[in-house]
């Protein structure tokens, strides 16, 4: 049973700008494990240790970004119940059909303030992770191909009134605030990092006043080692890179941002520190936001704060 209902991030629909190149891209940069096509011609991908049937679908558009991020909740019950939640704190939702996305159940779907579509669904197909259910090997050979990220771990939005988006993951969601960094009046937050689980984050937010952007996409490796295993293939496929491997102040986690063949940010990202909702949020001040985000270099660059797609 989760924690709050909510089990976990589940699958994020990119815009891109190439499909053939970014399914290339992320087969065999990335590591993904290409799933299948749809009627519609997305691309469907998962990481080698996932077990359900995707949690990375590519569309090809005009403009790179985001469709929508989803998460999995625990039940037919939880996902009623909190469409209905969500309907009494006064957020329209609506129900996506079975089946419209490949081995997937019914979607709740809703928009945020910041003008990002958020999803909830409690099906998916699962298809395990090439390893037995009973006295399982420690890996399989798809563990080794490209950078090869564990899972889809997060995602970090651009977008006006985070504020208001907080308060729908809080109080309706069951999220609860790790960190946050706070702006000069000493009541505004910068940026947000939310969890649903003991992860430091499952999502986050920063202030923008263009709605709806994508800031990030993250995939979760194993060690620090397989960090800079990452920054190798990353130089061997000369794959833009837009900081890393460094360290982040909030969530103490080691990090690379790179961009996809379309300017898509993604991140490969190892560690950070458990948390329960019981903690105290910590709050960085903006005197100390470049340690808080690169903690090695303890200043931001431009790109990291300008290009969202």
């Amino acid at each position: 049973m989760a924690m709050t209902g909510v089990l976990r991030p589940g699958h994020i629909q990119m815009k891109v700008l190439d499909l053939a190149e970014s399914i290339d891209f992320y087969a065999n940069v990335i590591g993904l494990q290409d799933m299948g096509r749809d009627a519609q011609g997305r691309a469907y991908f998962k990481a080698w240790d996932e077990r359900d049937h995707h949690s990375v679908i590519l569309r090809q558009a005009d403009t790179a970004g985001i469709d929508f991020f989803a998460f999995k909740v625990d039940s037919d019950a939880t996902l009623a119940r909190l469409e209905k939640d969500l309907n009494a704190y006064g957020v329209a939702t609506r129900r996506i059909p079975a089946g419209e996305l490949l081995e997937t159940g019914e979607r709740v779907r809703f928009t945020l303030p910041t003008g990002h579509d958020i999803e909830l669904y409690a099906h998916k197909t699962s298809v395990g992770n090439g390893m037995s259910d009973v006295n399982p090997e420690a890996w399989t050979p798809a563990a080794e191909k490209g950078i090869a990220p564990i899972r889809l771990d997060h995602c970090l939005l651009y977008g006006p009134d985070i504020e208001k988006a907080q308060a729908i993951f809080t109080d309706v969601l069951g999220f609860y605030l790790v960190e946050h960094i706070q702006l000069e009046d000493g009541k505004t937050d910068l940026a947000i990092w939310l969890s649903a689980s003991i992860k430091a984050h499952d999502i986050a937010f920063v202030r923008h006043p263009e709605p709806g952007k994508l800031h990030h996409v993250s995939f979760l490796l194993e060690s620090w080692e397989k960090v800079l295993r990452a920054a190798d293939i990353m130089s061997m496929n000369r794959v833009s890179i837009d900081i890393g491997p460094t360290r982040h102040g909030v969530t103490r986690g080691t990090t690379i941002y790179a961009f996809d063949p379309n300017g898509n940010r993604f991140e490969t990202f190892c560690g950070g520190y458990q948390c329960y909702p019981d903690q105290k949020p910590i709050k960085w001040t903006m005197d100390e936001v470049g340690a808080a985000v690169f903690y090695h270099d303890r200043k931001l660059n431009d790109r990291f704060l300008s290009v969202v797609s």
